[in-house]
């Protein structure tokens, strides 16, 4: 699976989302999520559980640290015992760091916005563009205008993943 993503810190969120609700975009949930990422040797490996469901999703993804949009490289897999899965997977991978955050997310068509307030961290706004059900240019103008229209560009990029940041608190 691939999609066009970028993340930009900014400082509140409720603009962001006004915007975005503006242009049509959906609300769909709020939620808080932990990631935990391990150590890996290519890559970035985490089990994200969710506030709301007794499941979890483990997800690794490999894209480069840019501050402009990326194509991200992505697969995901439901876990039905997150709990014991964390547990192997530290013990024979060792875990990097765990990111905790509210996470909103609206989408507008192929493009899901996610608003995240990570704690110990501050407000970013994060834009994947999923290619999919459109040609790559396609997902390319999408993600460009959704961009735009949040006034994404004004705001600081941020190149890295959230384990990233805080490995260098």
């Amino acid at each position: 699976m691939q999609n066009i993503e970028i993340k930009v810190r900014v400082p509140a969120l409720n603009p962001v989302r006004e915007l975005a609700v503006a242009l049509g975009a959906e609300p769909h949930w709020a939620q808080e999520q932990t990631d935990t990422y391990f150590n890996a040797n290519h890559g970035r490996l985490k089990l994200r559980e969710t506030s709301d469901d007794a499941s979890g999703t483990l997800i690794s993804y490999s894209r480069p640290d840019e501050t402009e949009s990326r194509i991200s490289q992505y697969r995901l897999l439901p876990v039905s015992e997150p709990e014991t899965l964390k547990r192997m997977l530290g013990e024979t991978l060792g875990v990097l760091v765990t990111v905790e955050k509210r996470r909103e997310l609206l989408i507008y068509c192929s493009t899901r916005i996610h608003l995240d307030e990570v704690n110990g961290l501050g407000t970013f706004v994060e834009l994947e563009t999923v290619i999919a059900d459109q040609s790559p240019d396609e997902a390319w103008q999408e993600h460009q205008f959704v961009r735009e229209q949040l006034g994404l560009g004004s705001h600081e990029p941020v190149p890295v993943s959230y384990s990233d940041l805080m490995l260098e608190k």
